[in-house]
């Protein structure tokens, strides 16, 4: 005979401190107290408390535990559109480092008015904080956390707003080194591929890079903006391979040196022979056989060190005045300068 299929409408209701109080014959506030940590409780009855507790399924409301002064623990994570490699890169490491506290990130992804959406569903938690990964509608998010009280973290564009503290990399310095690198190759007739103009670190990364090489009597003999993908740094140098006789190129970030690689590949360039590269980021895929790419460290240990530090530095006082924490590149010498 063929067994009925369970209906999977019907749920059985969530076991609620009173139920746990009941079997284990205590009183509700001592099911609380089992369930916070310091909390005084004679161990006899801790025991029957869990006892019951398991034979339920029971677990205590976090939501309703932070209406009593509690911490929720949760985070939201504003990553933005995450357009290339270092932006996942980079999240998923503040989302692991996160976790390791005992906060769990809540990742609002996207644009537009889906993410503002987004982001006005998940303000109706009790936020411990909002991590700003993206600068997209980010003075936005600032206003209504500010009218909540949830200290803001920006990590990436700065965000010159009361209440909000920013962790960035020095761009324009880093940037700097590129050109301070390939001048020392002996590289004279130099390149840029860059990022889109709605981005704070392309300006950033352009101008440090055109003021190092101009501290070495050197400027740029073609450029072309690209979108942070590979394809678009296949494409910018194509453009440029068109249009100008270079021996060294600066891409303003690691997929598009990748890109850039594959162009002068097939356009029969050597590298370094011919034409040295230089990226941005310290992506996996830079340290990969065949790739090898020289580039810049952005780096995100230190990122999330410095966001741990000034969430910490947050909850313990919420009145504390704003802290910028500046990140330094490092130069990663590998195959291509």
């Amino acid at each position: 005979m063929k067994r009925p299929s369970p209906d999977i409408t019907k749920r059985k209701p969530r076991a609620t401190a009173a139920d746990v109080a009941e079997i284990a014959g205590v009183s509700r506030s001592a099911v609380s107290r089992a369930f916070t940590p310091g909390a005084y409780l004679d161990q006899e009855k801790r025991e029957r408390i869990l006892l019951a507790a398991h034979e339920l399924g029971y677990q205590p409301n976090a939501l309703a535990a932070t209406l009593q002064g509690a911490r929720s623990n949760l985070v939201a994570v504003f990553a933005g559109e995450m357009r290339n490699e270092y932006d996942k890169e980079a999240t998923a490491a503040l989302i692991a480092g996160l976790n390791a506290v005992g906060k769990w990130p809540v990742v609002i992804a996207g644009g537009g008015d889906t993410a503002r959406e987004a982001v006005t569903q998940v303000l109706r938690y009790p936020l411990d904080a909002m991590i700003l990964r993206s600068g997209s509608i980010a003075s936005e998010i600032v206003e209504l956390c500010s009218k909540l009280n949830i200290p803001v973290i920006a990590s990436g564009r700065i965000i010159e707003a009361k209440g909000v503290d920013n962790i960035c990399l020095l761009n324009h310095d880093a940037a700097a080194l590129a050109a301070d690198l390939l001048a020392e190759r002996g590289r004279s007739r130099i390149a840029l591929v860059g990022g889109p103009g709605d981005f704070g670190a392309t300006g950033e990364r352009r101008s440090g890079f055109l003021n190092g090489l101009d501290r070495h009597g050197l400027t740029l003999v073609g450029e072309y903006a690209g979108n942070y993908t590979t394809e678009s740094g296949y494409f910018a140098t194509e453009r440029l391979l068109e249009h100008a006789e270079f021996d060294g190129i600066f891409c303003a970030n690691d997929a598009m040196a990748i890109g850039a690689l594959g162009a002068l590949r097939d356009a029969g360039k050597g590298i370094p022979t011919d034409v040295s590269v230089v990226g941005f980021d310290d992506i996996e895929m830079a340290r990969w056989p065949g790739v090898r790419l020289t580039t810049l460290r952005n780096p995100i240990d230190d990122m999330v060190d410095a966001v741990l530090s000034s969430l910490d530095r947050r909850l313990a006082d919420p009145n504390a005045s704003e802290q910028t924490t500046r990140l330094h590149a490092e130069i990663i010498l590998r195959d291509t300068h």
